[in-house]
């Protein structure tokens, strides 16, 4: 092996002294907008970054909604999918049922590629938010849908092919059901209108959104009849992310919020008010026919200790305890204690 030194140049030149590293360390714990360099989409860069708000994010391993945001939107899908079940059930003068399959996110190019053929595709839009959602149902469950809105008895149909043009006219009010009722739960955040724009019955000739555009997927199994399949609903995560950032908002602002007890507040008309208060002792127990014996004269024996464990009743409720006493020439009971029940 070759001598460091008959290599030529010193050795240490390539290395980072102490001095260096701490340097650089300091650098680095410093101000982080400082070395950030901003630039408009037209490729002006701006030379004060301070009043900008900048998210970092990760191109490797993106992530788009935390734990507690899935755990909302679960929430607001289970919520749908039990309305939509029952007025799916009305409309088709038929139980249907629906449940959860799965909610997740995937790239757009996964989604579609996933999605099977022949299916039925629909396209829809909605109206405050930007970009293009996606709707799958199988043929075979619209077909038994569609058997049931001509006025059959909802039986499965096994044949898979494409829907007709008088079977995707007649399918259309039933998907405008369900997408009404998906903007409704989210009604409480944002007033939303979808309305169906396209049509399609192979995933892989859609286009609606970049290849690596992340969607929001719910996959819903249906149940008509003797018919079971799937709905699946696809929305990209940059059409719901406002929604998401609002609800988010929304939690910390409940969250921060204090519940204020109402103050006390003494009214004159109690003050008229007579409540009988007792004093009593538990001294000891007695059975019904040493009672009965008792005759005047006789003489209890009362434990010791008694005299400072004196409970004052208010309506038949022991709201103190305290200590029997003479003040001034009287009876009187010195609290002590007040029960946790008062």
């Amino acid at each position: 092996m070759a001598d460091p030194e008959d290599m030529g140049g010193d050795i240490g030149a390539d290395f980072l002294s102490q001095s260096d590293i701490d340097q650089l360390m300091a650098d680095a714990e410093g101000d982080e907008t400082s070395a950030l360099e901003v630039f408009s989409p037209h490729g002006v860069r701006y030379e004060d970054v301070s009043n900008i708000h900048i998210e970092t994010y990760d191109f490797r391993n993106p992530v788009f909604l935390t734990e507690i945001e899935l755990r909302q939107v679960r929430i607001r899908h289970e919520q749908f999918i039990y309305y939509l079940a029952a007025r799916l059930s009305m409309f088709l003068r038929m139980d249907f049922s629906l449940k959860m399959s799965k909610l997740h996110t995937t790239p757009y190019l996964k989604f579609t590629e996933a999605i099977p053929n022949p299916t039925h595709i629909v396209l829809f839009n909605i109206e405050q938010l930007s970009g293009t959602c996606v709707m799958d149902m199988s043929p075979r469950l619209a077909m038994t849908i569609i058997d049931r809105l001509l006025g059959g008895k909802g039986h499965s149909v096994r044949e898979e092919r494409y829907l007709t043009d008088i079977e995707i006219a007649l399918m259309d009010d039933v998907l405008s059901v369900i997408l009404e009722e998906w903007c409704r739960q989210w009604e409480d955040l944002r007033e939303l209108n979808a309305s169906i724009v396209g049509r399609e019955n192979n995933g892989r000739f859609l286009q609606t959104s970049p290849h690596d555009a992340i969607m929001l997927i719910l996959t819903m199994e249906a149940a008509i009849g003797d018919c079971s399949d799937y709905i699946q609903i696809a929305v990209p995560y940059y059409t719901v992310e406002p929604i998401i950032k609002q609800m988010q908002e929304d939690s910390k602002t409940y969250s921060r919020s204090e519940v204020k007890e109402k103050a006390m507040s003494w009214r004159d008309s109690y003050s008229d008010i007579s409540v009988p208060i007792i004093a009593e002792w538990d001294a000891f127990e007695m059975n019904l026919s040493d009672v009965l014996s008792l005759r005047p004269g006789d003489l209890l024996e009362l434990p010791k200790g008694v005299i400072k464990e004196t409970k004052l009743r208010v309506e038949d409720t022991t709201c103190y305890t305290g200590e029997v006493g003479i003040e001034n020439g009287s009876v009187a009971v010195k609290i002590n204690n007040r029960e946790s029940t008062v």
